[in-house]
């Protein structure tokens, strides 16, 4: 499937420039924008297992805070 995207003269002409020989202007866009987004996980982890990963990074985040506090304290 394929689709009709309109573009500003500007940004056509920096897809076209950073545009390799070997690819299409949609392997460039592709290439472009980077790998994959967050939104593709949507619906891999379910609430428990998101729930589990934002406190594990919430308690890594205070860990994080304490020792450069601790750091901090040692050179006042």
């Amino acid at each position: 499937m394929s689709h009709q995207v309109r573009l500003e003269d500007d940004v056509y002409e920096r897809i076209k420039a950073n545009k390799r020989d070997d690819e299409s202007f949609s392997d460039a866009v592709s290439r472009l924008i980077g790998g994959r987004s967050l939104r593709d996980l949507r619906g891999v982890f379910d609430e428990d297992q998101v729930s589990e990963m934002r406190d594990a990074i919430e308690t890594a985040d205070q860990r994080d805070r304490e020792e450069v506090r601790e750091v901090a304290e040692r050179f006042e």
